[in-house]
């Protein structure tokens, strides 16, 4: 059977509200190597202060961002903008085109509950989410 967003027209507008910026609880936002020098670079920082301030090396050796105490994502700021926007992590671009969530119509409605972004807008047409999809797939795998 074919995923949900082939199947029906999926519309989507990013709000910037920063509400799929806040998760913590076993949530990360992996990153590569060349995402993490992108993001230092953009901001400026040594590497040796960047890394202590803003990754952590989870045990099976992935490389995450590190969270603020209330489980918002340690670039996003006060006022719920992303720090990084410019040069955010494939995961973050990606979002909510992300295989777990457009496979299944119940999944697009519950996270639509999350993201006021999920059916506003224009339509996003079919072979755009298959490249983001796709995107998400070949940075897991």
């Amino acid at each position: 059977m074919r995923p949900f967003y082939e199947r029906q027209p999926l519309r989507f507008d990013c709000t910037r509200c920063g509400r799929c910026c806040v998760a913590g609880g076993g949530y990360y936002v992996f990153l590569d190597e060349n995402e993490a020098e992108e993001i230092r670079a953009y901001l400026n920082l040594s590497r040796s202060w960047f890394r202590r301030r803003y990754l952590i090396r989870l045990q099976d050796g992935d490389l995450v961002t590190s969270w603020q105490g209330d489980g918002r994502c340690v670039f996003l700021d006060a006022g719920g903008e992303c720090g990084i926007y410019p040069v955010r992590p494939v995961q973050c671009r990606t979002y909510p085109f992300w295989p777990e969530i457009v496979s299944r119509q119940t999944d697009w409605q519950r996270e639509s509950r999350r993201c006021e972004g999920i059916n506003r807008g224009e339509e996003v047409p079919v072979t755009r989410i298959r490249k983001l999809v796709s995107a998400g797939r070949a940075r897991q795998g």
